[in-house]
């Protein structure tokens, strides 16, 4: 069983796979506070399912594209098993975490969006760095920015971590509060191997809007 906060179909808000038509799982739980968090309706509640309906509502949609999210989805082990069973009947998987908690052994056919929280979320310590050598080509990582302090901070662990040898990198200003012109011209000067990206739910829905 699984605890769903909700499944619901949009358009993929964030990461490489951004714009296209996407299912989202989104579970319930997490044991990370950080400051810019827009989900924190899935911190409890949800709806308690077994992972054949879980499936079953995704197949109404006829999706190519399933994403897991939270929430902290890698906080319910079931997230496991559902990440499996989502890749053998053919979707095209991602699963956006946290990054506090241990990657290795989701299924690699799942393409697995990992946050690196900077000093400004506040949860900086909770970084799992250990994840950081389980990454492929598949995968993508994704730093949340507040500030001009986080671009710097971020860009130093890009580069002791050779982080751009290994998988996309994407960075997001947190919306409304650090500048996507100031983060564009910082990395235009730098000449930084990222893709900068904005939340385009909000851009079309609004600040509230789901993915």
């Amino acid at each position: 069983m699984l605890r769903i906060t909700e499944i619901f179909h949009s358009l993929q808000g964030e990461t490489t796979r951004v714009g296209l038509p996407t299912v989202f799982i989104r579970l319930t739980g997490c044991p990370l506070r950080c400051g810019y968090c827009d989900t924190s309706y899935a911190f409890s509640g949800g709806t308690s399912m077994s992972i054949d309906s879980v499936i079953s509502e995704v197949a109404l949609f006829s999706p190519q594209y399933v994403t897991v999210t939270g929430g902290e989805p890698l906080a319910q082990i079931n997230c496991l098993l559902l990440l499996t069973s989502l890749c053998d009947l053919g979707y095209s998987v991602s699963l956006e975490t946290s990054g506090a908690l241990d990657i290795s052994r989701v299924d690699t056919r799942v393409s697995r969006i990992v946050d690196v929280k900077t000093p400004g979320s506040g949860e900086v310590e909770r970084n799992h760095w250990k994840n950081l050598k389980y990454l492929t080509a598949r995968d993508e990582l994704k730093f949340v920015l507040c500030d001009q302090n986080d671009y710097h901070w971020a860009k130093q662990v890009i580069h002791d971590n050779k982080l751009d040898q290994i998988c996309p990198i994407l960075f997001s200003p947190v919306f409304q509060q650090l500048d996507p012109a100031a983060l564009a011209s910082w990395i235009l000067q730098d000449q930084l191997p990222v893709r900068l990206q904005l939340q385009l739910h909000k851009l079309i829905w609004g600040e509230c809007a789901g993915k």
